[in-house]
């Protein structure tokens, strides 16, 4: 069973309101869901946005898609960051470039460009920006 976590359309004509649902991929837009986890009205002035953020988390954690439309909404509620973060963790982009110049391990030819840059600036050696592989293996030994 594929879980979505989608925006259910109320209110009346020209006039819609929305609840964001936990529900089967394969229900209506407006039929059957599992659980409602907040509401959307876009006719306020700063887009009126409610949610159960725990239960939000714990869906996606679960395997739950948002869509599109609720992707965004989740983004600018700050709540995408916080499953981020709790799934890869704060700093991990940064880490295996500073490991690697920290280790102190000479990049070899099988170096990637950025690995050899990241140990030339490491160690304080200055290098030309459009310098070739080769001349930058140079620099290193």
């Amino acid at each position: 069973m594929s879980v979505k976590i989608r925006l259910t359309r109320m209110g009346s004509k020209k006039k819609p309101y929305y609840r964001i649902n936990v529900a089967d991929s394969r229900s209506p837009r407006d039929g059957r869901f599992i659980e409602t986890v907040g509401t959307y009205n876009p006719l306020v002035a700063e887009n009126q946005v409610t949610l159960k953020e725990e239960r939000i988390l714990e869906w996606m954690e679960n395997g739950a898609q948002p869509s599109d439309t609720v992707k965004n909404i989740l983004s600018k509620a700050g709540v995408m960051k916080k499953f981020h973060e709790a799934k890869y963790g704060a700093s991990k982009t940064a880490a295996p470039v500073a490991k690697k110049a920290e280790a102190g391990a000479k990049p070899t030819t099988a170096s990637k460009v950025a690995d050899i840059k990241a140990y030339l600036d490491a160690n304080s050696i200055a290098y030309a920006a459009d310098a070739k592989k080769a001349d930058l293996l140079a620099l290193v030994k």
